[in-house]
């Protein structure tokens, strides 16, 4: 028996949902009542205006077709070859309203998706909202998919099937006016129907329509778990792609290769269950779709034959049938493509969704409090706990003073992340007093730095992006923080993280400090990769730069002799306490 493969979650009660439909419109539609509505509203203008014409030219062909098979029934030689004529003067003309269509629709979705997106990220970014919602396990899956690949659809096809409804509305309007003026009655005994084309159109495309939506319904639920599984498989690669030398150093390929065929296989069967709903809907397609040119001849036979209706009306009868079909099944025709979208849109709206519900949560803006003039923090027995009640801090009581460098030493899980979380403004605390400068005063090194894309010169002046300080200043922060070979590279383009060791990494965001020049600068186990020598000179090179700057190291190991002007430990009260006290 073959092992079981790992699978992403189903996503039950995929169903088409108004309410996900509506609160995208409430979101997305902000596009054209802000700031950028007046471009957004010429645009959307220009486009319907584009397609009023492109169906009034619709039209004129089917004015045309009449003209000309009247004036080939006659045999009249003269008015075919002005019919010919005027044929490429309608064709240049149709040409020119494609071309409108074109730029208006694509700038329209270029200019929407930009919007939608610059304000997913601002939504996601902002007040720290993407750390609460990683570190609480309430952001939905694959973010990054939905903000790069989801908006796409969310709008791209969006404008497409306003389009297509637009044109099928206006193209149905006008055609069942020419099946019904130029079709006019029918009669059989003493029983007459007044525009009977427009009945027979109607029935068909009806019949036709509401067999297609039966057979097609499971197709929405379908299509959407087909893209939440192929989002899963994205992101078991990407996370495969982001610890590739942590998985080779394991031998680890066999084991995520199986990881990755069991994710491709849902995505494989979730594909084969949309394979089969369209087979269904083929039958139903193949078996109405040919007999749509057929039928309106068949309808306006009798009274062709009768002599009512001309050669050219009849044509003419027929295109117009065949128009009015295509608006009635528009829907059924574009299910599949809704089911896109709609999976689409609410993959984005559930990142607005966690971002909305999680802001309530999140930790006010800690704001400077008087203290005396010598100290810079301040906490009285600060404590954290999990939601649950599980102390993830217990009392922590701690001065800092202004100028002071101060080491906490202590073993893993006793606290000092959350600690560090805590004076970086990212949590509050459970009780206690913490007083002192604002987050905004603090600098803090995580063990593990982020190193953004880019240039090294915008590494090191990270996170102030677009004006960075100048060159003297940069080549100074590397100098004193022991990285004298890199100047040369500050414009060139790399992956820093990969390409620096990790050493040279913690340097690197060290130098970050000596931009910045923060008030309080936090070392979270952010030295760990250097030897004891190595870290003493780096912090006293960094207390020599920054005069008066307040420093707390908090680390697993003890600090190098002569390196901290004190030096604290935490510690455990029993085997469940993962944090008592901070000792001299």
């Amino acid at each position: 028996m073959s092992e079981p493969s790992p699978t992403p979650p189903e996503s039950g009660g995929f169903h088409l949902d108004w309410r996900v439909a509506r609160r995208f419109a409430h979101f997305a539609g902000s596009f054209w009542t802000g700031p950028t509505g007046r471009g957004a509203w010429t645009l959307t203008l220009a486009l319907a205006a584009s397609l009023l014409l492109s169906t009034f030219v619709t039209v004129l062909m089917n004015q045309w077709n009449r003209w000309f098979f009247d004036a080939l029934e006659r045999r009249d030689v003269a008015g075919l070859k002005q019919a010919v004529l005027v044929f490429f003067g309608i064709v240049a003309f149709m040409a020119a309203i494609g071309v409108a269509i074109v730029i208006a629709r694509m700038t329209l979705q270029v200019r929407w998706r930009q919007w939608l997106v610059e304000h997913l990220i601002g939504k996601w970014l902002e007040s720290q909202k993407f750390y609460h919602l990683n570190a609480s396990g309430r952001e939905p899956p694959n973010p990054e998919y939905r903000i790069s690949d989801d908006t796409r659809w969310a709008t791209e096809v969006l404008v497409d099937l306003g389009i297509g409804l637009f044109t099928a509305i206006m193209g149905g309007i006008a055609f069942i006016t020419i099946l019904w003026t130029v079709g006019g009655s029918f009669g059989v005994g003493s029983i007459v129907v007044p525009g009977y084309m427009v009945w027979c159109a109607l029935g068909y495309g009806i019949a036709a329509s509401t067999l297609t939506a039966w057979v097609g319904r499971p197709l929405v639920g379908r299509v959407g778990q087909k893209n939440e599984a192929e989002g899963y498989f994205r992101f078991a690669m990407m996370r495969l792609r982001d610890n590739a030398e942590s998985i080779a150093l394991a031998h680890g390929a066999p084991a995520e290769q199986k990881i990755l065929r069991g994710f491709y296989d849902t995505v494989v069967g979730r594909w084969l269950a949309i394979v089969r709903s369209n087979a269904h809907l083929t039958w139903i397609t193949n078996a109405t779709g040919p007999m749509i040119p057929i039928v309106p001849l068949l309808f306006a036979a009798p009274k062709y034959l009768a002599g009512d209706l001309t050669l050219g009306q009849v044509t003419q009868l027929a295109a117009a049938f065949i128009q009015v079909q295509q608006a009635i099944s528009w829907i059924v025709d574009n299910y599949s493509r809704i089911a896109d979208w709609y999976a689409s849109a609410r993959r984005v709206m559930d990142i607005v969704d966690a971002s909305d519900a999680i802001a309530p949560d999140l930790p006010a803006e800690r704001a400077a409090e008087p203290l005396a003039p010598k100290l810079a923090l301040s906490l009285d027995r600060v404590t954290l706990h999990a939601a649950d009640g599980h102390p993830l801090l217990l009392p922590v009581t701690l001065e800092l003073k202004r100028g002071e460098a101060v080491h906490i030493a202590g073993a893993s899980n006793t606290g000092k992340s959350t600690l560090a979380r805590i004076l970086a403004g990212l949590v509050v605390p459970s009780s206690g007093n913490l007083t002192g400068l604002p987050p905004a005063s603090i600098l803090l090194l995580p063990q593990k730095s982020y190193l953004p894309l880019g240039t090294l010169g915008e590494a090191i002046a990270y996170p102030h992006v677009g004006s960075l300080p100048p060159r003297s200043a940069l080549v100074d922060a590397l100098e004193i923080v022991g990285l004298p070979a890199l100047p040369p590279r500050l414009t060139e383009h790399a992956r820093w993280d990969q390409v620096l060791s990790a050493g040279d990494r913690q340097r690197l965001a060290a130098a970050r400090a000596v931009i910045a020049k923060p008030d309080i600068l936090v070392i979270d186990d952010a030295l760990s990769a250097l030897d004891g020598a190595g870290q003493r000179a780096l912090i006293q090179r960094l207390r020599s730069a920054l005069p008066g700057i307040t420093i707390l190291s908090l680390g697993q190991r003890a600090a190098p002799a002569n390196t901290f002007d004190r030096t604290l430990e935490l510690t455990r009260l029993d085997h469940e306490a993962m944090l008592a006290r901070a000792v001299l």
